[in-house]
């Protein structure tokens, strides 16, 4: 549909698929199923790359900056003949599923050939967090990931940093290819051998035989309880799912996509929904090196303001960073509204007052809304589920309506209800996991762990809302529950000036705490002091101070139940850790390893004695 109006006010044109579901329940149980039918799609991913090359072959399809400040691009021709080059020097290596491609570096126009040819010879393919190779003090995570996998060769960037924890795990002799023939000094394989290597019809006849179910890459989970899990992503996963979000965001059938998009490769919305979505739809892909940080936050600004997307896909985190460049910067608004027709967030919830401060940004440059979406999803479903494509957006935190092909299941589960879903794009399992398939019901439906509530009890079919993860929530000493979710987004969207996120805690306390990250940027403005100042310092500012003292004053305004009522908050002076897995790469914060983390700061904020930092309700 063409939506003309979006909450009174005009829209920019935008075609979305439709939202229609049939629900029906059955002994408290509720099954959502979309009315319009998934389409065909293709049986193999990168059929659509040679699809591409013959129909577009002159169309960019993935550009980088170089040294020099200028793109560096590749069109769908272009990459084509290098996929096929490298897919034939890989076919040396006996490279399968057993013995898989491991990608270890950041985002990267090699990276993506490398991805692209590993495709083409049937050669499964992982990216793995660079941190847990360039960061992590301890090469436990890299470890886990190797064992899990045996993979039989590393991409491992310009090679700098890279050898250390590879020879801890004792892959320092496996076949290593880095963009400089060297890893730390040590010769290795030289990428641009692969990419110059001449080749043949082999690599049509080994395509030919990739199926559907074939493994095209493995993806890990965030690992947000235990260590991460691997996800065998099929090719069937990965082309239904594309066809979802085709039928979802039917804009794309009118309007090749063009994204400038920093994701990470290694998660499933960067890597696999929205390099998919410009594959899938014959659409280009601008590599941006910025990141949602005080000093990498300019090149994706940098970006934006030469490249204007069609689309533009982000995590609430940099959403806040970029309403903020947009508020201040008219030739980054000239630019970015040229074109866009789509604005969507996934990953985390975007706060009520971001979502409007976004939407008044464009209304105010263009005269018309954008229109801005959301979706809920997960590596395991490669990764999208629901849409928000109903004839208006709710409220934060509304998730919507599950996409063409996707059956939803909702399941009573200490007290809430948990979303299961079930479709051609969900996993066939855990990738060598004893308990694998115990994330599935008797009836198929694999079981996320995430809750959803109804946006109203009465019609059910007038979508969904996110009500956080099962397992971050808690019991108080009472035997109360706690509704992490629900309490977290009080406190973000009550606290958005200066709280940049929280870790509720309190588990067999007889009263909730919060852990609370102030923003850097802006706690400084408000305390006055130099950018040179001591965090703590600032922190301990009389105007800060205050701040935080009456928004314990004002948020339990209206909730008495021990569950809902926050009752002391700690102001944190350590941020959290990205290379002990305290915050990924899209921002979110694992709340029960911060917990574990960060034992001394919750003994002080349930302790008797004084401390500066601790704020109690009043």
């Amino acid at each position: 549909m063409t939506q003309t109006s979006y909450l009174g006010y005009p829209v920019r044109d935008v075609k979305l698929g439709g939202h229609e579901v049939t629900v029906h329940e059955a002994d408290g149980v509720y099954y959502i199923t979309p009315v319009e039918a998934l389409k065909p799609y293709p049986e193999v991913l990168s059929q659509r790359l040679y699809e591409n090359a013959e129909k577009h072959p002159d169309r960019l399809f993935v550009a980088r900056r170089g040294d020099n400040g200028q793109w560096q691009s590749y069109t769908y021709a272009q990459t084509l003949a290098a996929a096929r080059n490298i897919a034939q020097a890989l076919l040396a290596y006996d490279l399968s599923a057993e013995r898989p491609l491991m990608i270890l570096s950041e985002n990267s126009l090699e990276a993506f050939l490398l991805n692209f040819g590993a495709m083409l010879a049937g050669i499964p393919y992982a990216y793995v967090a660079p941190a847990y190779s360039l960061v992590a003090e301890t090469p436990d995570k890299l470890r886990h990931v190797i064992e899990t996998l045996t993979p039989g060769m590393f991409f491992a960037g310009d090679g700098k940093g890279f050898l250390k924890h590879l020879a801890a795990c004792g892959q320092a002799e496996e076949p290593i290819v880095t963009t400089t023939g060297e890893i730390d000094g040590k010769p290795c394989l030289n990428f641009n051998d692969l990419l110059n290597t001449p080749a043949t019809d082999a690599i049509e006849q080994r395509h030919a035989q990739i199926r559907p179910d074939d493994i095209a890459k493995f993806m890990f989970t965030s690992g947000s309880t235990a260590l991460p899990k691997v996800v065998p992503t099929t090719h069937k996963m990965l082309c239904s799912n594309q066809q979802m979000l085709r039928q979802t965001l039917a804009q794309m059938e009118e309007e090749p996509p063009v994204l400038v998009d920093w994701m990470s490769w290694h998660h499933t919305f960067g890597g696999s929904h929205n390099m998919g979505i410009v594959l899938y739809n014959a659409g280009s892909f601008y590599i941006d090196d910025g990141r949602p940080t005080p000093d990498r936050f300019h090149e994706t600004i940098r970006n934006l303001k030469e490249i204007s997307p069609t689309l533009y896909l982000n995590v609430p985190v940099a959403w806040a960073a970029l309403a903020n460049a947009l508020t201040e910067d008219a030739q980054l608004r000239e630019t970015f509204f040229k074109r866009v027709k789509l604005l969507f967030f996934a990953g985390a919830a975007l706060s009520q007052d971001l979502w409007q401060k976004l939407s008044d940004i464009s209304y105010a440059h263009c005269g018309e809304r954008i229109r801005i979406m959301a979706g809920l999803g997960m590596t395991e479903t490669s990764p999208s589920c629901t849409f928000t494509t109903g004839p208006t957006n709710l409220e934060a935190g509304f998730v919507g309506f599950p996409a063409p092909g996707c059956e939803v299941k909702l399941v009573p589960v200490d007290g809430k209800l948990e979303l299961r879903v079930r479709g051609p794009h969900v996993m066939p399992g855990y990738w060598r996991h004893d308990d694998g398939r115990a994330s599935f019901d008797e009836e198929g439906f694999y079981c996320t762990g995430d809750a959803v509530r109804l946006h109203n009890p009465q019609n059910i079919a007038d979508g969904l809302v996110y009500d956080g993860r099962i397992a971050e929530d808690f019991k108080l000493n009472t035997g109360t529950f706690v509704n992490v979710g629900e309490l977290r987004s009080r406190i973000l969207i009550q606290g958005n000036e200066l709280i940049e996120d929280v870790v509720l805690v309190g588990e067999g306390k007889y009263e909730i705490g919060v852990l609370a990250f102030a923003k850097p940027t802006v706690t400084r403005r408000i305390s006055g002091l130099s950018e040179q100042a001591d965090w703590r310092e600032v922190l301990l500012h009389p105007a800060v101070q205050a701040w935080f003292g009456q928004f314990m004053a004002r948020i339990n305004q209206g909730y008495n139940a021990s569950s809902k009522r926050i009752a002391r908050l700690y102001l944190m002076e350590r941020a959290p850790d990205a290379g002990l897995g305290e915050k990924t790469d899209k921002g979110n914060l694992n709340q029960r390893l911060l917990r574990n983390n960060r034992r001394q700061e919750i003994a002080a904020l349930y302790g008797e004695e004084a401390d500066p930092l601790r704020f109690l309700a009043p």
